[in-house]
């Protein structure tokens, strides 16, 4: 059966260096029918890991297994030079979603406006899609503030302690520094208390705030700032995003494990700053 341990173990043997069926077979300590079954499941559900078959369609045929952000990740000219901006970027204001909502059909996309964050009918759908989460939650942050969001009495850390509960992996890219550090140790607690390694964090500032649902669909929010200029904004409002399009989700999920990859992990920048606070 694979499980977020086996899926783990896979992705960081894969990680370190391509391998063969063969390699991940003898590492899992299965047949080679069930290492293809379980790399053709983490590539179709994940996204982390891609396959290439050489010689295919003879008896010397090899099926070669590399992590995914070694791949080329867009397909188009508009999908490119998204992906530069968001890899250039480091501060929301300095990137908009409406760039990729316009690019996706009508039929799989939904926006709405607000004047606050904590609007009921948004939080009713944020916190709807995250409960249905049965696999992977990847989540682009700042500095974890989503925590304290709160719908019905239960708070959105609840909502990924539930997801913890049952085995969903899940990954984070946000800000990791002095200001945020107790919302990582907040979350990071959960591995603890559940005896479970389902969460892990990165450090990366960047201008993405959005959460992709088992590499289905994903939910992007923009901030919009008063400008204070005649016939502009003069008000704070914030844009909602939801995006069930398979083409846009699964370019999104590569552009996280292209900069997941790159970035420090959580456990390093706390130690770290641990030699300051003393």
């Amino acid at each position: 059966m694979l499980d977020s341990t086996t899926t783990k173990k896979l992705e960081d043997f894969v990680y370190a260096k391509p391998r063969s069926i063969q390699e991940i077979a003898q590492l899992l300590n299965k047949n080679w029918r069930t290492a293809d079954r379980y790399v053709k499941e983490i590539e179709k559900n994940f996204g982390t890991i891609s396959t290439r078959t050489f010689r295919g369609g003879t008896r010397g045929a090899l099926k070669i297994v590399f992590w995914a952000s070694m791949e080329k990740i867009s397909h188009s000219v508009f999908q490119e030079r998204l992906e530069e901006e968001i890899l250039r970027a480091r501060k929301k204001e300095d990137f908009s979603a409406f760039d990729i909502f316009q690019h996706v059909s009508t039929k799989n996309k939904v926006a709405h406006i607000e004047e606050k964050e904590e609007n009921t009918k948004d939080l009713e759908e944020l916190f709807g899609l995250l409960e249905k989460t049965e696999k992977q939650l990847l989540i682009f942050s700042g500095n974890l503030s989503f925590l304290y969001l709160k719908h019905k009495n239960k708070t959105l850390f609840q909502v990924i302690e539930l997801l913890v509960k049952r085995n969903v992996t899940i990954k984070i890219l946000c800000r990791i520094d002095l200001s945020g550090r107790d919302n990582i140790q907040k979350i990071l607690s959960l591995n603890f208390k559940h005896g479970k390694e389902n969460i892990e964090i990165k450090h990366r500032e960047h201008p993405l705030r959005a959460f992709i649902i088992d590499g289905k669909v994903f939910r992007i929010k923009e901030v919009k700032e008063p400008t204070g200029k005649m016939g502009e904004l003069d008000k704070r409002v914030f844009i909602f995003y939801t995006i069930k399009d398979k083409e846009w989700t699964e370019w999104l999920s590569k552009v996280f494990w292209k900069m997941f990859s790159a970035s420090v992990g959580a456990d390093k920048r706390l130690e770290e700053m641990e030699k300051i606070v003393r």
